[in-house]
């Protein structure tokens, strides 16, 4: 119902505008508004999703996990992200993006090739990237956490790579029977950082 008033909205919105507009036929006002309307339907497709509408919970694998509150929800276009989050600093509009990947059972390899895997997505060698790493345990699963700062490559592996210097990386792999479940924080250091408590908490919580 939302979509259909968002649209009906739209167009009265644009109904208003062709009205006030001198020297336009009814025929030449008809055909604007159906072109308006085709654009405004375009670029209200392409609007994130609306906050009350963002699931509060989601599921990877056999976990649900809580979104944090302002943390926003991704539609992912890709079949490999099962889930994907925004976090956004509302001071300094930084961004750093949160994505969930599950390969299923032995797909993947095992906890250590997927932290060299990430490292190595840095231009410095690693003993200047302050790279870290953390085994827990949270009820029966373990969780290796990793973390690493300085110049993160983005882009596809075997692709063009786009230089992204003061980033850092937050990582956690949960080892599970179905298979282990990988989520990954890149942005600028200075906000990755300060929300190191709250990804930790996303991840552990849905662990107990």
């Amino acid at each position: 119902m939302r979509c259909a008033d968002d649209s009906r909205r739209r167009e009265a919105n644009l109904y208003r505008v062709v009205d006030i507009q001198p020297g336009i036929s009814y025929q030449g006002g008809m055909k604007l508004i159906r072109s308006l309307l085709v654009v405004s339907t375009l670029i209200g497709g392409l609007n994130p999703l609306r906050a009350a509408d963002a699931p509060a919970t989601f599921k990877v694998s056999e976990f649900t996990f809580t979104r944090q509150a302002n943390w926003e929800w991704v539609e992912s276009t890709s079949q490999m992200r099962k889930a994907e989050l925004k976090v956004v600093d509302a001071a300094t509009n930084a961004k750093a993006e949160v994505v969930f990947y599950h390969f299923g059972p032995g797909s993947a390899g095992g906890a250590q090739a997927n932290v060299d895997r990430w490292l190595g997505q840095f231009e410095e060698p690693r003993e200047k990237i302050n790279a870290k790493t953390e085994e827990v345990t949270v009820g029966k699963h373990t969780v290796t956490y990793v973390s690493a700062q300085g110049t993160y490559k983005s882009g596809m592996p075997g692709g063009p790579q786009t230089p992204m210097p003061n980033y850092a990386l937050l990582g956690a792999i949960i080892a599970a029977e179905q298979g282990s479940v990988f989520v990954k924080m890149t942005g600028p250091k200075d906000l990755t950082k300060s929300v190191t408590a709250d990804f930790r908490k996303m991840i552990e919580s849905a662990l107990k």
